[in-house]
């Protein structure tokens, strides 16, 4: 069998992806680790930073098998659109940007490699480039042709996936609909055993409303849409526990034996994960073809050249990603 290899991708030159991917290579890689970016961005980051790492050039011709040493980073080179200056973005470099995102997918749907792990890139920037992005995971859905993905969140002892992610408060209640959250529902249950190798995952459903509508009182989505929804895929023999008020959910009772948690919007789920594990937690876009996972935090562009950064939420993101290929190939 091929040894796996991973893509890493920096995400905004201008920010904290560059510095996580120099301080990352002072500690051995189990897998070769591929950072697709431009070699002379990170020899000036380096010198910013004042540390020593190997830059050891590869590209599709010759892909390592062996993993790095300490102190030494794969580089595919990948060609800046303007001189980067630290801390400032430059939409000149917003197809850069892209262009590193197209190698480490296509790379991945090629088996070149086993999966791919994103540092932070920086929307608007893109957008005002004329590009139309909405991030990471629109992006990759397009690359890959897949119609629907999920989009969770995962520190040590907490896994949160959600119904929706970016939409405006008013516009939640309709966006869930017993096709969306049936979807949804399926795709979390099929990655879990397949990508996370768990072969009946217990899954703890939120209900949308206040106390989850307290029969009907505080709204009816519960009783119209989601528990209709839940019995029917529980009848198919999914483990699926709700709808539960989201308040008291987030407790040791439930979470003790609990392999994930759905969520019906971002802000009902996220602040409690964040809370538990920000700084060591890590995204996952499930549904896609391939291995994707990426930190939970921005590009902090005020702290990029600082040495003043924690390196952890992409370490787990790295484990996260070694973790599911072993599982999944």
């Amino acid at each position: 069998m091929k040894p796996k290899r991973f893509a890493l991708t920096p995400g905004e030159p201008a920010g904290i992806g560059p510095d996580l991917c120099l301080l990352l290579a002072a500690q051995p890689q189990p897998y070769p680790l591929i950072a697709i970016t431009s070699r002379n961005l990170l020899l000036e980051r380096a010198a910013q930073l004042g540390v020593a790492v190997d830059l050891l050039p590869v590209t599709p011709d010759a892909w390592p098998d062996t993993p790095a040493p300490a102190n030494s980073l794969y580089v595919w080179d990948t060609p800046l659109g303007a001189p980067v200056v630290t801390g400032q973005l430059d939409k000149a470099n917003a197809s850069f940007v892209l262009e590193t995102l197209t190698r480490a997918g296509q790379g991945c749907l090629d088996g070149a490699f086993a999966g791919m792990i994103t540092a932070p890139v920086h929307k608007s920037v893109i957008n005002e480039s004329g590009i139309a992005f909405s991030g990471h995971t629109e992006f990759l859905a397009d690359l890959t042709h897949t119609a629907q993905v999920v989009m969770m969140l995962a520190t040590r002892g907490l896994r949160v996936a959600l119904v929706t992610t970016h939409l405006p408060l008013r516009d939640i209640a309709d966006a869930i609909t017993p096709e969306r959250l049936e979807r949804v529902t399926r795709i979390l249950h099929a990655d879990l055993q397949e990508k996370f190798g768990i072969a009946h995952p217990r899954i703890l459903v939120c209900g949308l409303n206040p106390h989850a509508g307290e029969g009907g009182h505080l709204g009816r989505e519960e009783i119209d849409i989601i528990e209709p929804t839940l019995e029917r895929l529980r009848s198919e023999g999914m483990n699926l526990h709700g709808p539960l008020p989201a308040d008291t959910l987030f407790t040791p009772k439930y979470l003790e034996h609990c392999d994930a948690v759905l969520a019906m919007y971002h802000d009902q789920g996220l602040p409690v994960l964040k809370y538990k594990g920000f700084g060591a937690a890590v995204n996952v876009t499930l549904g896609l073809p391939i291995i994707r996972t990426s930190v939970d935090h921005g590009t902090a562009l005020d702290l990029a050249g600082s040495g003043k950064i924690d390196t952890g939420s992409l370490q787990v993101a790295l484990e996260t990603a070694y973790q599911m290929a072993e599982t999944h190939l």
